[in-house]
């Protein structure tokens, strides 16, 4: 989570000077609406479930950019997140989430897979470079075959497209 993280935080210190309307790998999505998210479910809301608690009804709507400070704003409450999900305590708990109970650890993994993929838009967005190392990158793999069709139900992911023909490795990771 915390190599995830330091990625997530560094693209979103990119984004200040970009056009915040511009457009993005996410469909109708914004840079504006694609940052807001990326900052409110990696780090306020994930702080929040590290600790068993849903993210604050408040935070939904908040324009997380608006702000000149924002990207610092999001390394500081990210770091929070992460610290809170240091406690080994955090991934042994069940949570909540859409209606089901869910292990802690599966949320931590979506947490991590929103930082990857939702960092790499942001990074393709904003014409900066993306990576992940091999770890991270196979743990947002297998978390997305376990997970991906439970969030397909609720328009999370889009359907399934694969081309397996000049599939690369790690590099396709990279945006450019």
């Amino acid at each position: 989570m915390a190599a995830a993280a330091a990625q997530a935080s560094r693209v979103v210190g990119g984004v200040p000077g970009h056009a915040m309307d511009g457009a993005t790998p996410c469909g109708d999505w914004d840079l504006r609406t694609l940052v807001n998210h990326l900052i409110l479910w990696t780090s306020y809301s994930a702080e929040r479930r590290a600790h068993g608690e849903s993210v604050a009804e408040d935070l939904m709507s908040k324009d997380f950019a608006a702000g000149p400070g924002f990207a610092e704003d999001y390394a500081a409450q990210i770091g929070r997140a992460v610290a809170a999900w240091s406690d080994p305590a955090a991934w042994e708990r069940e949570l909540g989430v859409m209606g089901s109970t869910t292990p802690a650890a599966d949320v931590g993994a979506m947490l991590i897979v929103e930082m990857v993929l939702h960092g790499w838009d942001v990074a393709r967005a904003t014409g900066q470079e993306y990576a992940c190392d091999d770890d991270v990158a196979a743990l947002v793999l297998a978390t997305v075959e376990a997970q991906g069709e439970l969030f397909r139900q609720y328009q999370g992911f889009a359907a399934v497209y694969c081309c397996r023909k000049g599939m690369r490795t790690r590099r396709s990771w990279t945006a450019r």
